[in-house]
């Protein structure tokens, strides 16, 4: 597998020396999805099929998913690999370019593995079957005679064998199976095996090729200047002592352009970087900020809170909640907050256009979703899609944030002005400072037990909507079905006799868009800390209770296995505590248990968590329980670390040093554990954060009797 920024044009390199073979395309990744077979003479235009094996062997794969460290280039390979019958370092990979033949592209919502597994199966267990019959055709004898294996079709009971190339011409002309058949699971030699990352080498080596490696001839670097206020407009700029800086060549007025509204800005070019960032803070902008001093988030929490003193709009109930809250034995209300949260991956966002002369848009961008890119570009040029090409490069670090493609924007608004390629660049205060962001959200909590029951539960869900800002999908009338589908009973299982779910929406300008597991990631917590305040509340065991209202024996499992795995009844010396908590997302259902203990110093030390996640089928288990670490660190990150917080329209936090991570001496052991249910595949990349802020809560009130409600905790205070 050989994922290669120039692999596109090196492929039809080769393809003009050798024939093309067998080439299949996937119609859509719908469950239903058929399987086409497309000719030479369309892929000597344009490369539109998934697969293709030529006739000395060689298989390419199209990957829709660009790959942001989640490892989609090892997994959707994977798929392919194992009906095939080859190794991974057989396939190649080619990535997708936003056309809209390789349906969509998008590299979030931990989807990858859920809409490829079966078409990119299909795909494969296809052309294993054509290569097949091509081969028993040839020596007369029954397909049941012939077997693949390693990119071969062997004869049973002889040394006769064929190469995939050997056949790939005369396979290319039979029909295609429309319903292969597919490998049963206990056959699987690559699917749930722990496999080698291909791509480690060159990402370790520097030979990857990411975002920042790109370069063209010609091209220049832009460095963005950005109001403090966000939404600012520019009143006047001095660029004199920028322009003394050697290599800078124009400073020129730009925008912004974000889903809800665009904002001004200020460009410096160069001809080179260091010299474009030393003109950007050698600029004197005047700014006119009248207006922005209502955009704090004091203000949006103080209208959060006032909204959940009313009722929201009603998505779901069962039995009158009113009436169960008036007549149970115990009630218990309270208020759960999360904050607003910047994604800051490692690599910051960056982009190389070229506008051109012809009409014709080149892009190389590190974009989670290759297809938005293109019709963003082409909406704001007002030029037509099939102008654009969208070169994807591997992404460091994304987590929704390079979904929201403002950055890519602004490049197009440069080159376009300039008439040439241009590379901009955000540093880390840009990417901090100007959003978007995770969105802060309250759960307003209402709930009931009679005696060791609990009987009556109301989650009202609060805040900025992304559906309505991002996307203007929300009428002021509505429920943001994004919120209320991760908190619906269907969703989360449990079977209380009197339940209600409502939403209220809390407009802000504070640009938002969705971050690593998207709503689950606030909501979880106000959802899970108050059942456990009602399992308390009834004198019974936090595991206890949910077993109780749990009607699903998936979830059921989960939690059983995460009892088992984290010793959840042994007796605590004094001083620790264990705080447990289970949520479903992405068709996946994860549970923590986090073990803190109070420090001598004052305060407490998270000692331990163990995550259990039931995600179906898998590609990789060692990914599994790499990308649930990776959650679990920057769950515990967003559940401890400073939030982001506005102040006249302004970000408050600007880097690292005042918006920090977790550091490998903070962080916990860590036991992962994999549910093997057999179930359909469900997300890995981001299901298992939302239980961990919740069991954090939870068992620091078993060590301490301290409830915290609103996020961040500080574990010195604790």
């Amino acid at each position: 597998m050989t994922p290669n920024s120039n692999s596109r044009r090196e492929f039809l390199r080769l393809s003009s020396l050798s024939g093309l073979g067998l080439m299949l395309g996937v119609s859509s990744f719908a469950k239903n999805a058929s399987l086409v077979k497309l000719s030479a003479e369309a892929i000597q235009l344009e490369i539109n099929p998934f697969i293709i094996i030529d006739n000395l062997g060689n298989i390419t794969l199209v990957n829709p998913r660009p790959d942001m460290g989640q490892g989609s280039t090892q997994a959707v390979p994977s798929l392919l690999a194992e009906e095939l019958e080859v190794s991974l370092e057989k396939v190649k990979l080619i990535q997708s370019d936003g056309k809209s033949k390789y349906g969509s592209q998008l590299s979030g919502g931990s989807s990858s593995v859920r809409e490829l597994w079966e078409p990119l199966r299909k795909a494969g267990a296809a052309a294993r079957e054509m290569l097949t019959e091509t081969a028993a055709k040839r020596w007369g004898v029954p397909v049941a005679n012939c077997y693949a294996q390693d990119g071969r079709i062997l004869q049973r009971n002889s040394d006769k064998s064929f190469s995939y190339g050997e056949l790939a011409d005369e396979a290319a002309k039979l029909p295609v199976p429309a319903n292969p058949k597919l490998k049963d699971p206990k056959d699987f030699k690559i699917i749930g095996k722990n496999k080698p990352r291909l791509d480690v080498p060159a990402r370790v080596t520097g030979k990857a090729v990411f975002g920042l490696d790109v370069e063209l001839p010609g091209m220049v670097y832009a460095a963005m200047l950005h109001a403090p206020a966000i939404h600012s407009k520019v009143l006047a700029i001095d660029d004199s002592a920028a322009l003394k800086i050697p290599g800078v060549i124009k400073v020129m007025k730009a925008e912004r352009a974000m889903p809800h509204r665009t904002s001004e800005a200020v460009a410096v070019i160069a001809t080179n970087w260091w010299a474009a960032l030393k003109g950007k803070k050698a600029l004197n902008v005047t700014w006119d900020s009248a207006g922005l001093d209502k955009m704090t988030t004091a203000d949006y929490y103080a209208r959060s809170y006032e909204a959940a003193k009313a009722e929201g709009i009603n998505f779901e109930e069962k039995g009158d909640i009113d009436q169960a809250l008036a007549h149970s034995g115990k009630t218990i209300e309270a208020i759960y907050e999360t904050p607003f949260l910047a994604h800051a991956p490692l690599e910051p966002e960056n982009a190389l256009v070229h506008v051109k002369d012809n009409g014709e848009v080149d892009v190389w961008a590190p974009v989670q979703g290759p297809d938005q890119a293109l019709g963003s570009v082409a909406d704001y040029l007002k030029v037509k899609p099939e102008k654009v090409k969208i070169n994807v490069t591997l992404l460091g670090g994304a987590f929704g944030r390079k979904a929201y493609l403002d950055f890519v924007l602004e490049a197009c608004f440069l080159s376009k002005e300039l008439k040439k390629p241009v590379k901009l660049i955000w540093t880390r205060e840009d990417d901090i400072t100007q959003g978007p962001y995770r969105p802060g959200m309250l759960s307003a909590m209402k709930g009931a037990v009679n005696g060791k029951k609990i009987a009556a539960f109301h989650h009202h869900a609060i805040g900025e909507s992304i559906k309505g800002q991002v996307f203007k999908f929300l009428q002021d009338h509505e429920v943001d079905d994004w919120v209320t589908g991760e908190l619906s009973a269907e969703n989360h299982k449990y079977d209380i006799p009197t339940w209600k779910l409502s939403w209220t929406n809390v407009k802000t300008d504070i640009p938002i868009v969705w971050w690593r597991s998207v709503y689950a990631s606030n909501f979880a917590f106000g959802q899970e800390c108050f059942m456990d305040e009602l399992a308390i509340a009834a004198g019974v065991d936090p595991i206890a209770a949910r077993m109780d209202i749990l009607k699903d024996d998936r979830f059921k499992k989960v939690l059983e296995v995460l009892s088992e795995k984290a010793n959840w009844k042994e007796k605590l010396p004094a001083g620790q505590g264990k705080g447990v908590a289970i949520f479903k997302s992405f068709d996946s259902i994860s549970a923590c248990c986090v073990t803190v203990s109070k420090q001598a110093s004052g305060g407490v030390k998270i000692e331990k968590v163990v995550s259990v996640i039931d995600c179906g089928w898998y590609v990789n288990p060692d990914n599994v329980k790499a990308q649930t670490e990776g959650n679990i660190v920057m769950g515990l990150t967003a559940a401890v670390k400073p939030g982001i917080t506005f102040v006249n329209g302004m970000a408050e936090q600007s880097n690292y040093h005042n918006y920090p991570i977790m550091r490998i001496n903070e962080a916990p052991k860590m036991e992962i554990h994999i549910v093997d249910s057999g179930e359909k595949p469900g997300g890995v990349g981001e299901p298992g954060l939302p239980p961990v802020a919740p069991a954090l809560a939870n068992a620091i009130f078993a060590a301490t009797g301290k409830r915290f409600r609103k996020l961040p905790i500080d574990l010195n205070e604790a």
